[in-house]
């Protein structure tokens, strides 16, 4: 009885000097032309993968084209480099130029 409650007590102590995970709310609707060219290769890569999920649910469409993707990133990033458009909001921008 003493030794599992000894074991408990060290399996609780391990447990709770684990990192706990954060959690980070990011709001997709308000990333504009600016914040996206300005965000590292990762973070645009995870941005234009859950647009292109976020379209393409919206459309009941499961299937991921990568020629579709690589072609309607390439647009909307020629987009939102020209100076006028970069207060755009990103999903603004994807309606605009995505086919």
């Amino acid at each position: 009885m003493t030794r599992n409650i000894f074991l408990v007590a060290i399996a609780s102590l391990c447990l709770s000097s684990l990192p706990a995970m954060a959690q980070v709310r990011l709001d997709m609707t308000r990333i504009t032309c600016a914040d996206y060219l300005q965000y590292d290769s990762s973070r645009q890569n995870f941005v234009r993968l859950w647009m292109s999920g976020y379209y393409s649910a919206s459309k009941n469409n499961d299937m991921l084209d990568l020629r579709y993707l690589q072609r309607n990133t390439e647009k909307v990033t020629a987009y939102c480099k020209d100076k006028k458009n970069q207060s755009e909001t990103l999903m603004s921008a994807i309606q605009k130029n995505a086919i």
